[in-house]
């Protein structure tokens, strides 16, 4: 349809009835945006590298503003796509509107594991990779303490760090849709079950774990909407400018996947979708035991309400884990994804985030 000049097409139409006419032109529009249309431009927010280790960076964004807080923010992804969703366009960014309220705020990058990485273990991470951003975070902002912001995965990984280094001088946690209890996680969980899904056989058959098998598994949670879905509201929306750009800016984060290092892939399903470990204080991490009750920081721990990855009540059983006099949940009326990007993330995950840790961070 794209090789056909958009006048022909207008002649073409004026044989059909308006209303077929409208559908096909947001059909032809749909087709364009996925194959001729360019990739969206992503992660427009400044920044610096100021540590790395093997393939992780850390980074820290830059602003002409003055900082109005003193308290840094760390920012921890996931093992799982990549981090730029956290500042996926100007407008449409966490990271943005965290720097532009004053906050000097960073972020842990794993970057892209290869082959030659699938040995490492979430032991490695959690113990090898994070206390030292920690460090340098507090030695490149000058400040006493931090406050840390997990996303998905990487704040089920921020809670095992903080519990086990308890000692650290950590003021606030902000946990994003992340999984702590597993004991009911619907039907991903039900995918991973030790019966049907043989995860020695995997790790030790692929060694790293591509990213489309990853992507597969999340969207067969709901696999009609999934698959099909968003490519039905691009036709239906065609030829609303907005919507295509957010389609453009989500599709291209959402197919940029990257490898899962096998040791860690073995871990994550074993101790944490097969055997729920963590929550019942059972997760050995380098032969410590992880005690969450051992967090004391301010936590704001965030649900969204239609989230199929990490269910509200998956998240909300943190709380009554942690010894953290000042602690917060809030389920919002978001997804997995909608949390951190869209109309909903700007108008109430951004300013809930914000407002809390102003109030925690001088």
């Amino acid at each position: 349809m794209s090789l056909v000049a958009e006048k022909d097409w207008d002649m073409l139409l004026d044989f059909f009835p308006e209303e077929y006419g409208k559908q096909i032109k947001r059909v032809i529009k749909a087709t364009q945006v996925l194959t001729v249309d360019p990739k969206p431009e992503v992660g427009p927010t400044p920044k610096e590298v100021v540590w790395t280790k093997n393939k992780t960076k850390l980074y820290r964004y830059i602003s002409e503003q003055p900082k109005k807080h003193k308290i840094p923010l760390l920012m921890v992804y996931a093992l799982i796509n990549k981090p730029y969703v956290l500042d996926l366009t100007k407008g449409g960014s966490l990271i943005e509107y965290l720097v532009n309220n004053g906050f000097d705020v960073y972020l842990l990058d794993w970057g892209t594991p290869g082959y030659e990485d699938r040995n490492m273990k979430l032991d490695d991470f959690i113990i090898d990779y994070i206390p030292r951003a920690v460090k340098k975070v507090l030695k490149t902002s000058n400040a006493d303490e931090l406050s840390i912001l997990g996303y998905c995965m990487g704040g089920t990984m921020t809670s095992i760090f903080a519990a086990l280094y308890p000692e650290l001088p950590i003021r606030n946690l902000v946990f994003m849709t992340s999984p702590f209890d597993f004991e009911d996680s619907g039907s991903y969980g039900e995918m991973l079950n030790e019966k049907y899904f043989n995860i020695d056989k995997v790790v030790d058959t692929m060694g790293v774990i591509p990213p489309e098998m990853i992507d597969y598994g999340n969207k067969l949670s709901k696999p009609m909407a999934n698959f099909y879905g968003p490519f039905i509201s691009l036709v239906d929306r065609a030829d609303n400018e907005s919507f295509v750009k957010s389609f453009q800016l989500l599709q291209k984060w959402l197919n940029d996947g990257i490898p899962f290092p096998g040791e860690s892939y073995r871990q994550w399903i074993r101790d944490f979708y097969q055997k729920n470990k963590l929550i019942k204080g059972e997760l050995v991490v380098r032969g410590r035991k992880v005690d969450l009750k051992n967090i004391t920081a301010n936590v704001l721990n965030l649900a969204g309400q239609n989230d199929l990855i990490a269910q509200p009540h998956m998240v909300e059983a943190l709380m009554d884990a942690i010894s953290s006099k000042d602690k917060q949940f809030n389920n919002l009326p978001v997804g997995h994804t909608s949390i951190t990007f869209g109309r909903q993330a700007s108008k109430i995950t951004y300013p809930t985030i914000g407002d809390w840790l102003a109030e925690r961070s001088n």
